[in-house]
């Protein structure tokens, strides 16, 4: 009676602690975990600013005006003062003032360039960072889905045991089985219900990091369907997104290069101003005026910091080409490694197939023997524990499967 009592509460507790809405998939998980993401809302907000300063530049060489007010007054007294032919007693001046630097077609097409491939950088990043971010939930979704399997299967077979437990304990009333057979099968269920209480947990401790991989703030426990992970097509090591950052670096490089260039050609700036300056030193009414005129500055020589410059870049393109060519040996590699680790998980999951359905049917005969008392109830334990056992070996190793094709399928992005 005590027994009953147990059972019947723990079932309340499962069903209290499990109610399920309706299931979610994992294109749900990615799609959340995508629009939530801070740093793909930062690369956004990145290429946003840039093309800001990308117009600062085209601002900057437009003509620049500015007013200009100069006030000043330098005391003399008994032949005490600064020296009035350096400072005019006084000086007043209201201007206003243009200037206008002059830049080459290339130059400017130089520096936009520039924004261009920082821009470019920012969007392979962005699609590294999504293919980081659906690997990590996939990976977690795939995890949170086998213990739910297992959590599922330990349920419906935890329901098989109690209904021979029922038969089990009329026969041995009436004496055809022994109290002991009884007794160690009541323990086999009590085991079976305690393995479920624990797949619960770990569950919703799996589930709960899908959920904060998504930045979803949700604690509530779902069903999780299959997840739709097939094998997909690869490119070639060139063609993926990963090798686009050494061809952007590449470009970048030889667009620094152009830039010391252009640094190193003579400036062009001109000037116009226009407006009231005085000394005061006779009719200051008629001091407005305007002055214009040009600035040219040209470098001679820097103590050879152009050619440091340049060796600096060259070092630089040496660092890129070895870490480009080092992924292209690894990008084969790895996807040859993943592939011989996937076919050797199939095969296992086929080698462990007819186990499952030769213990199903043990199992199926065990109970058929049962309810005519010929059963041994050793042999019945027996053949439970065997069925749990390759029944997680097949999940476990579908497990694996999903997650070798998730590391495989992350190297497809173009």
């Amino acid at each position: 009676m005590l027994l009953r009592k147990f059972i019947f509460s723990f079932l309340l507790l499962l069903i209290n602690g499990y109610t399920f809405s309706q299931e979610r998939n994992l294109e749900y998980y990615i799609n959340a975990g995508l629009q939530n993401s801070p740093l793909l809302k930062d690369y956004t907000n990145q290429k946003a600013a840039n093309l800001i300063d990308s117009m600062r530049i085209l601002a900057g060489y437009k003509p620049q005006v500015s007013g200009l007010s100069v006030n000043n007054y330098a005391p003399t007294y008994k032949g005490w003062g600064y020296d009035g032919a350096v400072t005019n007693g006084a000086n007043f001046s209201q201007q206003i003032v243009a200037t206008k630097r002059l830049v080459s077609k290339e130059n400017l097409q130089n520096q936009n360039e520039a924004i261009r491939l920082l821009n470019e950088s920012l969007d392979i990043s962005g699609r590294v960072t999504e293919q980081d971010l659906k690997r990590s939930i996939i990976a977690q979704y795939i995890t949170a889905y086998g213990i739910w399997q297992q959590y599922s299967f330990n349920n419906d077979l935890l329901l098989l045991i109690k209904k021979q437990e029922t038969v089990l304990k009329k026969l041995t009333e009436k004496g055809i089985y022994r109290q002991t057979d009884y007794l160690s099968f009541l323990v086999t269920l009590q085991q079976q219900e305690l393995l479920i209480s624990q797949v619960r947990i770990q569950f919703q401790n799996e589930f709960s990091s899908l959920n904060y991989l998504s930045g979803i703030q949700d604690t509530v426990a779902v069903p999780l369907s299959k997840p739709e992970v097939e094998l997909a097509v690869l490119p070639d090591a060139e063609s993926s997104v990963f090798y686009q950052q050494f061809r952007i670096d590449s470009m970048r490089l030889k667009n620094n290069e152009a830039l010391i260039e252009f640094n190193y050609k003579p400036k062009v700036n001109l000037y116009a101003d226009g407006g009231y300056l005085t000394s005061f030193a006779e009719q200051a009414y008629k001091n407005f005026g305007t002055s214009f005129g040009v600035n040219i500055t040209v470098p001679i020589y820097d103590g050879k910091q152009k050619k440091m410059q340049h060796d600096k870049i060259s070092i630089a393109e040496q660092t890129r080409q070895n870490y480009r060519d080092y992924f292209k040996k690894q990008f084969g590699q790895q996807i040859s490694q993943l592939t011989q680790q996937l076919t050797a998980t199939q095969q296992l999951i086929n080698q462990t197939a007819p186990q499952i359905r030769y213990t199903e049917t043990l199992i199926e005969a065990n109970r058929k023997l049962m309810e005519t008392g010929d059963a041994r109830m050793a042999d019945y334990i027996i053949a439970i524990s065997n069925y749990i056992t390759a029944k997680n070996i097949v999940t476990q190793n579908t497990i694996n499967k999903l997650q070798l094709i998730n590391q495989i399928n992350y190297w497809n992005r173009k």
